[in-house]
C-alpha cells in the first residue's frame, strides 16, 4: 500500500473508473482505484454488449453523441480485436411503426457522421426473395435494413483496462470500499475498509475521482459527507438469454409499438441475447433483478416478429442491471440523454479536486476518460498528453494479424487442443492465450475441468492476473462459463478457488 500520496484515488471499479485509472496512469499521475465489490460488479457486465453510435438516439437529436460513439468503434476495434468485433445489424421493417423513409435518413446520418474505416454501410434487404436472413421472421415482414456496429464482451473491456492501469503503474484493489473521505492539511485523507475483513487503512490522495456509477450520490453523501448538486436517474435495463433461435452471425433490431426497440444477438456460439427494458427505479434495494413483467414484455417483443414465438422454458439465463443517466428532466426513459456530466468540487482555495461522473455509455467510456483527465488537467502541471486510443489493451496486440489469423496460428501451434475451446480462450484473452495454454499439448494438460470449457489453468491465471476471488467472478464475468456449468460444476469451482487463493487476488 502506498505510504506517500498517490495523484488520484478513483473510487469505482466499472469501465468509467477503469477507463479513468488507465488513462491516467498513462500519463504519469500515481494512481490508486478501490472498488468496493469485484471489476465490472454492477451495471459495467450488465449492458446489451454492443459497441454502437446509438442508432436511435438520432430521433433524439444526439448527434453529439451519436458522432462521437461512432468515431469510438473503430478507435475500440483497433484496441481490442479479442473481445471486440463488427456485427451486422439486420432491422425488419414493420409497416405499422416507423415508415421506411425514416429509417433510410436515419441510417444515411449514422453511415456519415463519423468516417467508416473498417464497416461496410447500411444497405436494404428484400426477404421475400429466399434471404436467410428473413428465414427466422414471420412472412409478413417483406423487406428490411441492414446496418454495421459492434459486439463487445463488456464486463472483460472492464478487466483489461484495470490490466492496461497496473501494467502502468497503478494499484486497483477489489473488495475495497472507500467509506470516508475529508481534506486535510493540502490533502485528501480517504479510509480504505476491506469488505471482507472489515480492516481499515487510511490514504492520502492529491485529487479523487467518484465513478461510482448508480452510487454516484450514495458516495457523495456518505463518504463525502456532501449534498449532490446533480440528480441521477436510475434506469434498469433486463435481458434473457435464451437457446439460439436462429442461424447467422447478424442479429436483428426490432421496433417495438411503445416507440422502444430491441435486440436480438448472437451470443457465446448456442445462445441468443435478446434485451433491453427500461424501467425507472426511485431507489437500488439490493442487486437488481429481472421482474416477471419485463420477462414477459421481451418474450412478447421478440415473439412479433419470430416465426417462432418464443416462450419462457427457451430462457437458459436472465440478468439486470441499472444505468445511472444524467437527470435531464425527460419523463421518458428511453428518451434521458445517454450522454455523459462531469461535475467537479474544489475546495475555497481551487484545490483537491473531487470529480463526480454522471451518466455515459459503454462505448464512449475512453472518450469520457479523456475528458475526465483535461477536467483535472490544471491540477497536474505534469500531466501527460492524450494516448489512450493509439495503444491496444492487454492481449490486443497480435503483431499486425487479424483475430482469425492469430486463432490459426494457435491451432496449427497446438494441434493436440481442441479447435472450438481455442477460438474460445482466444476470445477472452487474445494474445495471452499463450500464457494460459503453457506448455500443454493435449487437454488433459489443461488441469481440472469445471464445465463450460473452463479448465484449471485459466481459472489459475485469472486469480493471479485478473483479481478474480470468488467462482462467480470467473462464471459470470472473467468468462460466461456459467451458461454451461451445472451445480456440481459451481462448488468444484469454489473449493478450488479457496484451496489455490494467491494474495486474496489482490495483485497490485
Amino acid at each position: 500500500m502506498h505510504s506517500d500520496p498517490v495523484d488520484l484515488l478513483i473510487i469505482g471499479g466499472g469501465v468509467n473508473g477503469t477507463g479513468i485509472a488507465r488513462d491516467a496512469a498513462g500519463r504519469g499521475l500515481s494512481v490508486l482505484l478501490a472498488e468496493r465489490g469485484d471489476l465490472a460488479g454492477a451495471t459495467s457486465s450488465a449492458s446489451t454488449k454492443l459497441i454502437h453510435g446509438g442508432l436511435r438516439y438520432l430521433e433524439h437529436y444526439e448527434f453529439r453523441l451519436v458522432r462521437e460513439s461512432l468515431g469510438e468503434r473503430e478507435t475500440l476495434m483497433r484496441m481490442a480485436p479479442h473481445i471486440i468485433w463488427p456485427l451486422r445489424f439486420v432491422l425488419p421493417h414493420h409497416p405499422g411503426l416507423r415508415p421506411a423513409w425514416m429509417i433510410r435518413i436515419g441510417l444515411f446520418l449514422y453511415d456519415h457522421l463519423a468516417g467508416r474505416v473498417t464497416l461496410p454501410g447500411s444497405t436494404g434487404i428484400d426477404f421475400t426473395k429466399g434471404d436467410l436472413r428473413g428465414a427466422p421472421l414471420k412472412p409478413d415482414f417483406r423487406r428490411g435494413f441492414e446496418y454495421s456496429d459492434c459486439w463487445v464482451d463488456d464486463a472483460r473491456l472492464v478487466v483489461l483496462n484495470a490490466m492496461g492501469a497496473r501494467d502502468l503503474g497503478a494499484t486497483v484493489l477489489t473488495r475495497t470500499a472507500v467509506t470516508a473521505a475529508r481534506r486535510d492539511g493540502g490533502l485528501w485523507q480517504a479510509t480504505l475498509t476491506d469488505q471482507r475483513s472489515g480492516a481499515s487503512r487510511m490514504v492520502a490522495a492529491r485529487g479523487i475521482v467518484n465513478a461510482g456509477g448508480p452510487w454516484v450520490r450514495d458516495t457523495l453523501t456518505g463518504a463525502f459527507a456532501q449534498t449532490p448538486k446533480n440528480a441521477v436517474r436510475l434506469i434498469k435495463g433486463s435481458h434473457i438469454v435464451t437457446r439460439r433461435l436462429f442461424d447467422g452471425d447478424h442479429c436483428y433490431i426490432f421496433q417495438n409499438a411503445d416507440g422502444r426497440i430491441i435486440f436480438a444477438i448472437p451470443y457465446e456460439h448456442d445462445f441468443t441475447l435478446i434485451g433491453t427494458t427500461d424501467l425507472q427505479l426511485d431507489r437500488l434495494d439490493g442487486p437488481p433483478r429481472i421482474t416477471p413483467e419485463e420477462t414477459e414484455y421481451l418474450l412478447s417483443a421478440a415473439s412479433e416478429y419470430f416465426r417462432q414465438p418464443v416462450t419462457r422454458d427457451a430462457i437458459v439465463w436472465s440478468y439486470a442491471g441499472v444505468r445511472p443517466l444524467y437527470d435531464d428532466g425527460d419523463s421518458d426513459p428511453s428518451a434521458i440523454t445517454r450522454d455523459y456530466v462531469l461535475d467537479l468540487d474544489t475546495d475555497p482555495q481551487g484545490g483537491l479536486p473531487l470529480l463526480s461522473i454522471y451518466g455515459g455509455k459503454l462505448t464512449t467510456y475512453r472518450r469520457l476518460s479523456e475528458h475526465a483527465i483535461e477536467k483535472i488537467a490544471p491540477f497536474y502541471p505534469q500531466l501527460g498528453r492524450p494516448w489512450s486510443g493509439g495503444r491496444p489493451l492487454p492481449g490486443g496486440d497480435l503483431d499486425g494479424r487479424t483475430f482469425a489469423a492469430f486463432v490459426a496460428g494457435l491451432q496449427q501451434r497446438h494441434p493436440g487442443l481442441d479447435a472450438t475451446w481455442l477460438d474460445r480462450l482466444a476470445r477472452r484473452h487474445g494474445a495471452a492465450s499463450t500464457e494460459i495454454i503453457g506448455t500443454a499439448t493435449a487437454m488433459a494438460d489443461l488441469g481440472e475441468h469445471f464445465g463450460g470449457g473452463l479448465y484449471e489453468c485459466e481459472v489459475g491465471y485469472l486469480m493471479r492476473r485478473e483479481w478474480a476471488l470468488e467462482a462467480d467472478d470467473v462464471l459470470w464475468r472473467r468468462t460466461k462459463c456459467g451458461l454451461w456449468a451445472s451445480a456440481a460444476d459451481r462448488e468444484r469451482l469454489a473449493a478450488w478457488m479457496a484451496r489455490h487463493r494467491v494474495n486474496e487476488g489482490q495483485e497490485e
